[in-house]
């Protein structure tokens, strides 16, 4: 589990890095972003891990989101995984930017020929918490994660489905029913093939009726969001939150779309979500 470091620079008193490595769950190599706040000089700091959107890299949310400042002054490490494999070759994996290359939508593939390289969520829950607490100064006891649109489903699967690992979760405009959505047939139908079963593991909503999360669960959605209607369904959520009791703050905001900007707006509230539960 060598760790190469391809770039570290000095960011709001901490350190911005990107890394790589040779993947056993991949079984290729992978990159990822780690930012190191100043806290950590003086021990293990809280990890609070972002999974972005198609078509995303490990660069977007480093670049894009504005978190580090808020992060620096929180004492919270940012780990951002890359949104897929890459390099696996795979005949027709690069040909649409909502399936295969960029778009691995957090499963563990089970259909062929994906089932080999595919394995994102076993590599954000299991291999990569593991090389981030052996390499850098993380408190991996006090974990949290977030994520936007395709990585926002990412998040409430992840946490949903771990809590014991995961005590913070936070979203910004999720694919909150990936079964009721086009994004989510075409993926789900893609690496999970076509037992409606294997899809309720990775299905939020879902998930959140049989096993809600002992936190407060917060989400972000802007109301301009051209994807609300057909891919979002946030509104499917909050009812199977309401069903079963799980705590949520849906927060709509007019105006807003998909993007950075409206991230970028909203971060610190979610770090500060995460903190308050963490730090």
């Amino acid at each position: 589990m060598a760790l190469e470091v391809l770039s570290e620079r000095r960011c709001f008193g901490g350190v911005q890095g990107y890394y790589a490595h040779a993947s056993a769950e991949l079984g290729l190599r992978s990159r990822f972003a780690v930012f190191v706040p100043p806290q950590a000089q003086a021990g293990p700091v809280p990890v609070v891990t972002y999974l972005a959107g198609l078509t995303c890299t490990e660069e977007t949310f480093v670049i894009k989101a504005g978190a580090q400042r808020v992060a620096a002054e929180l004492g919270l490490m940012l780990v951002a995984p890359d949104t897929s494999p890459r390099g696996a070759n795979i005949p027709g994996e690069a040909d649409a930017w909502d399936f295969g290359v960029g778009a691995g939508f957090y499963v563990d593939a089970t259909a062929a020929p994906w089932a080999a390289h595919y394995r994102m969520y076993s590599y954000v829950t299991r291999e990569l918490p593991a090389l981030i607490a052996a390499s850098f100064p993380a408190d991996v006891a006090r974990q949290g994660i977030f994520g936007h649109s395709m990585g926002g489903h990412g998040a409430l699967v992840c946490a949903l489905r771990n809590p014991e690992q995961y005590r913070s979760v936070s979203a910004f405009a999720p694919i909150c029913a990936p079964s009721q959505c086009p994004w989510g047939h075409k993926a789900f139908g893609g690496y999970l093939g076509d037992d409606r079963s294997a899809w309720a593991r990775y299905d939020a909503t879902v998930l959140v009726r049989e096993r809600p999360h002992p936190g407060r669960i917060l989400i972000d959605q802007g109301l301009a969001d051209k994807f609300l209607a057909d891919q979002l369904l946030p509104e499917a959520f909050e009812a199977a939150c309401t069903a079963s009791g799980q705590s949520l703050t849906m927060r709509r905001h007019a105006g807003y779309d998909h993007g950075y900007f409206f991230i970028s707006t909203f971060m610190e509230d979610h770090l500060r979500h995460h903190a308050a539960v963490l730090c």
